[in-house]
């Protein structure tokens, strides 16, 4: 089976060695820079003298981190599933640090970024995430996204790897999804995990004793640079060409 028809059947599929070490340790470089440099910032997230275990609004932080998503190997995936004016709207950072780790109960994603709240709409449940408006989507406008997960560390059984249903990206609700058991992910530093939003999806901790990081570059990706009802991306990267063309 290949990843994009893994993808269409299960909902997740791995770009295996899709970054090489070097890009690897030059994003893990350049987010220390970044983390130095925005320390107060409300969008870095960490516990009482703790960490930084997430952040959000990488796009406003460190805009290189789209360059991630322009590997070509990377690049040309996106492109196949979601076309070629395809975008990143939305950047998260993820660790499970070394004795502070964290956990995630069964979910879908089904938050998108915006420019501003509006009224009545396909947009429900408008929230405000450190500075941003955020919206609840419909399906119609999950089905045509894609999250790009790079790895920037082995997530192993030991460091709290994902949990997913495969197979659980055709329904909207969690009590619809198929009856079918749950898989746990493991991959190696620079691989790249494709899944789609809907996809049902957890974590539990990493093990104390252990001593690993799991540090992800979450990058959400959508084939429409327009949204429903008068509603805008608060960010749409364009990815580009494939090299190749």
């Amino acid at each position: 089976m290949t990843w994009r028809e893994q993808l269409d059947a299960d909902g997740f599929a791995f770009m295996r060695g899709a970054l090489a070490p070097d890009v690897v340790a030059g994003a893990l470089a350049e987010w220390e820079r970044v983390t130095r440099a925005h320390a107060t910032d409300d969008a870095l997230l960490s516990g009482e003298s703790g960490p930084t275990y997430g952040a959000r609004n990488l796009l406003d932080l460190w805009p290189r981190v789209v360059e991630l998503a322009r590997v070509p190997a990377v690049r040309d995936g996106l492109a196949e599933v979601l076309g070629r004016g395809a975008g990143v709207v939305r950047v998260l950072y993820f660790d499970k640090p070394p004795g502070h780790s964290w956990a995630l109960p069964w979910h879908k994603d089904y938050s998108l970024a915006v420019k501003a709240h509006g009224g009545t709409s396909v947009f429900t449940k408008p929230t405000m995430k450190a500075g941003v408006p955020h919206v609840l989507a419909p399906k119609d406008v999950l089905d045509r996204m894609l999250t790009l997960r790079v790895h920037l560390d082995d997530m192993t059984p030991d460091n709290g790897p994902l949990r997913v249903v495969p197979g659980s990206h055709r329904a909207y609700h969690q009590i619809d999804d198929e009856p079918r058991d749950a898989v746990s992910l493991h991959c190696a530093t620079g691989d790249v995990l494709l899944m789609r939003p809907l996809l049902t999806h957890a974590s539990g901790h990493s093990k104390t004793e252990a001593g690993l990081h799991r540090r992800i570059v979450h990058l959400e990706c959508a084939a429409d640079a327009e949204l429903a009802d008068g509603y805008e991306w608060k960010w749409f990267v364009r990815v580009g060409h494939s090299l190749r063309e």
